[in-house]
């Protein structure tokens, strides 16, 4: 009887486990015309702002020294109707940097200059649609330097009316364009290393973009080329 007992719970839970299986197949089927519906909305309200987010990008590239640059947002569907963490799209991004070049993928032709530029347009018109309080960049400058260092760091200057950007740099005309400026240095202290980090008075704010200027003994003409990146 013991034996029997066991046997019928056995067959009424492989029972009621098929009946299980079939109810959370529905829940599946249904979930995943809820999602259908979301990733088709989510793609039609891509294919809207492709054409906005390529000009936007051109036009802030273009304020920082690549007026003939072509950026191209391409949205094709996902094979047999799948669906991703991102809908039903696959999107990628196509550039050309020079007139009468071809578009190519992103990720194979843009230099590292060009993908600090283009980072520093696609995070600013993030941060003119979504809250975001902080912005920080680390070393957006890389391959970058003169009158476009320049251009740059006013860009991100503008940024900050709206946003606080944090920027680590060793490029002077990007650190010129700072309201206030923290020194990173590091300290041995009983055979530890610790990193540290101090705020700059006025006077040491010109010293150390000077030593950016000219090295660590700079000039008098270098510490009046620093005062005058920071009144510029």
């Amino acid at each position: 009887l013991r034996i029997k007992n066991e046997l019928a719970d056995k067959l009424d839970t492989t029972a009621g486990l098929s009946e299980e299986t079939q109810k959370l197949e529905q829940q599946c089927a249904e979930m995943r015309g809820q999602l259908a519906v979301m990733a088709d909305t989510l793609s039609q309200n891509r294919r809207q702002q492709q054409q906005p987010i390529q000009q936007n990008i051109a036009q802030l590239l273009a304020q920082v020294g690549m007026p003939n640059a072509i950026i191209e947002v391409n949205i094709s569907p996902l094979p047999n109707d799948e669906l991703n963490e991102t809908g039903s799209d696959v999107v990628s991004f196509l550039f050309s940097s020079n007139p009468g070049s071809t578009l190519q993928p992103l990720n194979k032709v843009a230099s590292g200059g060009e993908l600090s530029r283009l980072m520093l347009a696609i995070k600013s018109l993030v941060a003119d649609n979504i809250k975001l309080p902080t912005l920080i960049f680390d070393e957006i400058d890389t391959g970058i330097s003169g009158e476009v260092a320049a251009k740059t760091g006013r860009l991100m200057k503008q940024l900050a009316g709206n946003h606080q950007v944090i920027s680590v740099t060793h490029l002077p005309q990007i650190a010129g364009a700072g309201h206030r400026h923290f020194f990173v240095y590091k300290e041995v202290k009983n055979n530890t290393t610790e990193t540290n980090m101090r705020t700059l008075s006025e006077q040491e704010r010109v010293q150390e973009i000077a030593k950016m200027l000219s090295g660590d003994s700079p000039t008098e003409s270098a510490l009046a080329n620093a005062r005058e990146l920071l009144t510029a």
